[in-house]
């Protein structure tokens, strides 16, 4: 039987990013994934970097986006300097169009709730935002421009990161996922995988959305797959710099020229199929902001599966099981996450404290709500 001081369930851009943090501190740290090694949701995203709450429920989770965008630029310098590989990381900015006629109005509110949150955002009017990026529809009636928002090429840095990881220790083993988690009276002692057993003084979950598939794990991870389908185009006469984001769609321009259009939000169990509608959907959205698309190639479509929790927020920190240990639930921020849950886990893991409050993302909290569901319930 194997012994290692940490094993983590799930290799991908999260999972691979704790056994980093974790085997560069000293500790011996192995990863488990039932396939090859980061090809779900670090692989089908989009990789922008932007802590703006996109509605009221997120605005709980700008404070850890911010203080992970803020370790990013570090953050992959020694990831590309361990790997030798390129995270192709684009610190350029978003520009945040608007279309609506009341944009006055609709622009004050934006700035004030970006201002208030402690984020850069500057108000732009539609000419000066078409200036900045000429591919920008001519209906666009004003724009935002979060000048300290960034993106990364996400299947780059999840390729970095596991190579960096394995170069600095961790051991990885792919095809080899986990069933269960390996109780030990009121302990986790490690994980069951297909065929055997890893004993772990610690053990960490974060298998996206397939954590709650592990025996024993549902109950502070109760996640399931949000799908979403993307589009790679490419448009040689296209100028674009800056991530571009609508209410309906976001264009993120890559380093090889391609420019990525995302994405869906559907519920449909862990169904991985493009569809003719949800494609239809990305293309028409994506055509209506920058309209010099309907000439572009498309280059690429797939669908991916996001960890989304019943509150749409992460899931973050020690279980109420010795040794047990949560990161998933990111929903669409897994990607922006990934520098700060790397480096909480290893905090708590080596020092029994967090730099960052994360209470409010503990696995904890859905044993509360089931629990005062039940004693609310009518007999």
């Amino acid at each position: 039987m194997k012994k290692f001081d940490v094993a983590v369930a799930g290799g991908g851009v999260i999972g691979g990013a704790i056994a980093l943090e974790l085997a560069r501190a000293g500790l011996r740290v192995a990863v488990f994934d039932r396939q090859q090694l980061g090809q779900e949701a670090s692989w089908a995203g989009a990789g922008i970097l932007s802590p703006a709450p996109e509605n009221p429920g997120m605005v709980a989770m700008v404070p850890l986006a911010k203080a992970s965008l803020a370790l990013y630029p570090e953050f992959v310098g020694w990831v590309e300097e361990i790997s030798g590989k390129s995270t192709g990381f684009r610190p350029k900015g978003t520009l945040e169009a608007l279309f609506s006629h009341d944009t006055k109005a609709e622009l004050s509110t934006i700035i004030a709730l970006h201002h208030g949150l402690g984020l850069k955002a500057e108000p732009l009017r539609a000419e000066d935002a078409r200036e900045l990026e000429p591919a920008l529809s001519e209906e666009v009636e004003a724009a935002v421009l979060r000048p300290e928002e960034a993106s990364v090429d996400n299947r780059a840095l999840t390729a970095a990161i596991l190579k960096a990881a394995e170069r600095s220790g961790a051991e990885i083993f792919s095809g080899d996922g986990a069933k269960a988690i390996w109780r030990d009276g009121n302990r986790c002692a490690g994980l069951v995988l297909q065929n055997d057993k890893v004993e772990a003084k610690w053990t960490v979950i974060a298998a996206g959305c397939f954590s709650a598939t592990i025996e024993g794990i549902a109950p502070y991870a109760p996640v399931r797959p949000a799908k979403g389908q993307m589009v790679a185009l490419r448009a040689d006469d296209l100028k674009m710099e800056r991530v571009l984001w609508s209410e309906k769609i976001y264009l993120v321009p890559r380093n090889d020229g391609r420019i990525l259009a995302g994405a869906t939000v559907e519920y449909a169990g862990f169904d991985k199929r493009t569809t003719a509608g949800g494609i239809e959907k990305v293309l028409s959205a994506a055509i209506n902001l920058a309209p010099g698309l309907a000439d572009a190639r498309i280059e690429e479509t797939w669908a991916g599966l996001r960890p989304d929790s019943p509150d749409h927020l992460p899931i973050l920190g020690p279980a109420d099981l010795d040794g047990l240990m949560l990161a998933t639930g990111h929903f669409r921020s897994g990607i922006l996450l990934t520098p700060i849950t790397a480096r909480l886990i290893c905090e708590w893991i080596t020092e029994q404290r967090v730099s960052v409050d994360w209470d409010r993302f503990s696995p904890l909290r859905f044993q509360s709500a089931a629990t005062d569901a039940a004693r609310h319930a009518p007999a």
